[in-house]
């Protein structure tokens, strides 16, 4: 056996690992369908102007959006040395995460569901 367990999951990591500069927003509280109404607009534009568009959005997921792309920005000048001008939205997902389950009390005894969706948010970047 040339190495322990571990040192191949390092390995096998390192080869699945996502190459491109990205950035992930986990169990973010506005539904998956909503994140992906802002998210459409951004993809493949650049980063300057998909910053334009999210600054002026009036949509709660533009916010939440926005500073995922400015995460994205910085990782991939700090970790893969790439210049912010040349920059594209490249993929953008958005996920569906957990659904915290809420009750609403009604009237003669009954009780409705309350829903509160949260999404997992990704953006990942690459060079022109």
């Amino acid at each position: 056996m040339a190495g322990s367990r571990s040192q191949y999951k390092q390995q096998r990591n390192a080869e699945n690992r996502e190459k491109r500069p990205h950035a992930i927003h986990k169990y973010a509280r506005i539904s998956d369908r909503k994140a992906r109404i802002v998210l459409e607009q951004i993809k493949g534009k650049g980063v300057i102007q998909a910053a334009a568009i999210l600054q002026y959005n009036p949509r709660y997921g533009a916010y939440l959006v926005g500073k995922v792309l400015k995460s994205a920005v910085a990782n991939a000048e700090e970790n893969h040395q790439m210049d912010a001008v040349d920059l594209f939205v490249e993929e953008v997902l958005a996920d569906q995460g957990p659904t915290m389950k809420r009750i609403q009390p009604r009237g003669k005894g009954r009780a409705y569901r309350i829903n509160k969706r949260t999404s997992h948010i990704t953006i990942v970047l690459n060079e022109r």
